[in-house]
Order: structure tokens, then sequence, then C-alpha cells
């Protein structure tokens, strides 16, 4: 499954997610079989070639209609900054779905 998150920096050690107003880089990871099995790197979102089926945010009061209308489930990482934690909640089913 590819998941997409918008990112202050390409380094996945150091980086954060970060509000999609405030975004760097967007990211999308592979997860396949319980881990990461491949990392992209865009100024857009749209730009990627394999389609994400989920993106990850920082808080309920993102702008989110965009990713809503290619049908991608909206997650958010309320406590969970680091890709590392983000990516370890996203497969312990930590995040949280968007309230509206």
């Amino acid at each position: 499954m590819y998941i997409l998150l918008p990112c202050d920096s390409k380094d996945l050690k150091n980086a954060n997610i970060t509000k999609i107003q405030d975004v760097v880089v967007w990211t999308q990871l592979l997860i396949d079989e319980g881990k990461v099995a491949e990392v992209n790197h865009s100024e857009s979102w749209e730009e990627f070639e394999n389609f994400s089926e989920a993106v990850i945010v920082c808080d309920d009061s993102e702008y989110v209609w965009p990713f809503m209308e290619y049908n991608m489930m909206v997650l958010v990482a309320h406590t969970q900054k680091s890709v590392d934690d983000v990516v370890e909640a996203f497969l312990f089913k930590e995040l949280h779905d968007l309230a509206y």
C-alpha cells in the first residue's frame, strides 16, 4: 500500500510530518509486509507515478478535500511527528480517522 506524507525534509531519519500548507516535500512510502519497501519524493503530491491509497496529516483542521476526491483514506497523526513514528502508528493502526 502506498501512503503519502507531507514532510519538512527529504532526509527520512530527521523528517517530520508537517501541515499541508507548510510542506517542503511530499513523501510516498510503499508499505509491504509491515516494512517500508520503497520511498519516493516529489514537490507535488499529484506527480507520483503510483497512486497513494492513504494520506496522513497532522491534525483534523487540514484541507484534505483534494485527497478525498481521489478516494484516498485520510488518517490523522495527532501525536506522532517523525516519519518513523508515523509509519509505526500506521502499521499498528494507531492513527485516527479524520474528524469532520
